[in-house]
């Protein structure tokens, strides 16, 4: 077809560039029906140059574009528009969608013919695809955070601007559509303990690259409190200066709650096994030991009172009164084993001294006591908690090292009590003690984790064993927290 109303040099130029050209390009009539339609649209549409022509656009489109495009090609013929543009999808001839981003312009013949309706169409189904994926992979993205109650943050140093996921706007109560908060206003989301650890944190993070992971306590705008773990890295450039700090926040609130409940349950489930085991202490001290006393007593008296006892006779008083005596031994003992007087009156040092002593001479062993730097006012709670793990060490060495010589040290050190039982016995692996031993090993750690203490074993085959107890001096004010 001749294109009335072009020289024949710009019709030329124009079929060169329209054969050519890597977009699709229609021309059409005011009613929409195509004249013209170049290889690259008939490319993209899946049909034959040949088959275009004569086909109205409208067949293309697909969905609600077709509305759109249809009412802008009824505002351009009515000269309401000279040209619109619009991202619209396509359907293909085999059925498939495409999109593209159409130009539509109408072209008036200067010589009184019948207007001429340019599109230009660009293939952006590639982009789409891309934009769709992306946004699907945002739209999981978020519902994972959701799920998982983990929020994500970005940090600029340079311009203390921060951007926040929609899930730590939540995490934090605030309105998405509000900016987050910067990082010099961070002091007013966290408790003044949480935001010191959180700034020196990203302080060491901005100087070193170290990342960090911290228990911190939020306070909302409504005032309620959430539990959270913060997470931190940093972001390098090429020449490997930190320019950026990323992270997650996670809200821990439900899963701290309840491990507090469940400490708080295992705390009174101990303070009520110490309470009994001090009465059972008492009963036997009380009672029992004076009675076997006072046994032992009567025992001496009836053999000084009888008139002419034989020497057998007086050979067997002597044997059942020294049973007796090693009875009311075996009682003060075991007296002491479930509530030591001296741990309530003179101290952790002297307690645990008096007792390795003890357990040298009742089970023939020696267990060397050494003590350094060990602060008078320990608290009560972590004081029983240390004595408690040093009998039980005790007893599982003397029954599973093989060997009759222990080393306890109980050492002092900035804010903290640390505890080492150690032997050069048989050794174990701690993996299968832990599973195979009972409730010893398990009981040591269950007691520390409620004055947030911790547990370590070093020890294998034949290469003896040490265990060591840490714990935090302030445990007792933070657990004391947490069970209220």
């Amino acid at each position: 077809m001749s294109l009335q109303g072009l020289p024949a040099a710009s019709e030329q130029l124009f079929r060169y560039l329209f054969e050519q050209v890597s977009l699709g390009i229609a021309v059409e009539d005011v009613e929409g029906k195509i004249l013209l339609a170049n290889p690259a649209l008939a490319s993209m549409l899946g049909y034959q140059e040949s088959e275009l022509q004569g086909m109205n656009c409208s067949q293309f489109a697909d969905g609600d574009d077709a509305d759109k495009d249809w009412a802008l090609f009824q505002q351009l013929r009515g000269d309401a528009i000279e040209n619109y543009s619009l991202e619209k999808s396509y359907s293909r001839k085999d059925g498939a969608k495409v999109w593209g981003r159409l130009n539509v312009s109408l072209l008036k013949n200067g010589n009184g013919g019948s207007p001429l309706v340019f599109a230009i169409v660009e293939d952006i189904t590639k982009h789409k695809r891309a934009e769709t994926s992306l946004r699907q992979r945002e739209a999981d993205l978020s519902e994972a955070q959701r799920l998982a109650k983990v929020g994500s943050w970005q940090w600029d140093p340079h311009t203390d601007v921060v951007t926040w996921s929609r899930e730590l706007y939540l995490i934090a109560g605030r309105d998405p559509r509000l900016p987050a908060v910067s990082y010099k206003d961070h002091s007013t989301l966290y408790t003044a303990e949480s935001w010191e650890r959180l700034r020196q944190a990203v302080e060491e993070a901005m100087r070193t690259g170290k990342p960090y992971e911290l228990d911190l306590e939020m306070i909302r705008e409504d005032g309620t409190r959430r539990w959270l773990i913060g997470r931190g890295e940093a972001s390098r450039d090429g020449s490997g200066r930190v320019v950026q700090l990323r992270g997650t926040v996670q809200d821990i609130t439900e899963r701290k709650n309840a491990n507090d409940a469940l400490a708080s349950w295992g705390r009174r489930l101990i303070e009520a096994q110490e309470q009994e085991r001090a009465r059972v202490a008492r009963d036997l001290h009380d009672h029992i030991s004076q009675r076997v006393a006072l046994l032992a007593i009567q025992l001496e008296q009836l053999k000084a009172d009888l008139p002419s006892p034989t020497v057998e006779f007086l050979r067997q008083m002597d044997e059942i009164r020294t049973q007796t005596s090693l009875m009311a031994a075996e009682v003060q003992t075991l007296s002491h084993g479930l509530h030591s007087p001296k741990l309530e009156y003179l101290g952790i040092v002297a307690a645990m001294k008096d007792f390795c002593a003890e357990f040298s001479d009742r089970q023939k062993v020696k267990a060397t006591f050494i003590h350094k730097d060990v602060s008078r006012a320990v608290p009560k709670e972590i004081s029983l908690c240390l004595f408690r793990v040093l009998q039980e060490a005790l007893q599982n060495a003397l029954k599973h090292s093989g060997v009759r010589r222990f080393e306890v040290r109980l050492r002092g050190a900035p804010n903290r009590i640390e505890l080492t039982v150690s032997d050069s016995g048989m050794g174990f692996d701690p993996k299968i003690a832990m599973t195979n031993w009972g409730l010893g090993l398990v009981s040591m750690h269950e007691r520390l984790q409620l004055v947030q203490g911790a547990l370590s074993i070093d020890s294998q085959p034949k290469r003896g064993t040490r265990i060591h107890a840490s714990v935090p001096l302030n445990a007792t004010r933070d657990a004391m927290r947490a069970a209220g």
